[in-house]
């Protein structure tokens, strides 16, 4: 698994993009048809034209980290593609680089705080 810390903004790249691409190249991707930095620490995630693989895109602080993963079974589920980029919660983003289906899983708001009577 991926250490993200709490916070950081996943971008899903909802267009298929070429694998081929480096990571350099992807960074500018997100430029030119994102219009995003991928030098601001934000995780950029992005899929092939096959639905088994996806490569994430992100800096650490000190260089891009490019990371590839193709499932031995079955397939990532994906949004429909569209144009542009969708927002990701961490609880997403996980069970998605998991091969889950990200879409049946909700992050929880919050921790209710019990409250005292007096």
């Amino acid at each position: 698994m991926i250490n993200i810390p709490a916070g950081t903004r996943i971008l899903l790249a909802t267009q298929p993009v070429d694998f081929r691409r480096g990571a350099h190249s992807l960074a500018g991707l997100a430029q030119e048809v994102l219009a995003e930095d991928a030098f601001s620490g934000a995780v950029i995630v992005y899929r092939g034209k096959r639905s088994d693989r996806v490569k994430i895109l992100v800096w650490d602080g000190s260089g891009l980290v490019l990371i590839w993963k193709q499932l031995q079974q079955g397939s990532f589920r994906w949004p429909p593609i569209i144009d542009g980029v969708m927002k990701l919660s961490m609880v997403e983003f996980v069970a998605l680089f998991d091969g889950l289906d990200w879409t049946r899983v909700q992050a929880t708001k919050g921790i209710l705080r019990p409250t005292v009577a007096v």
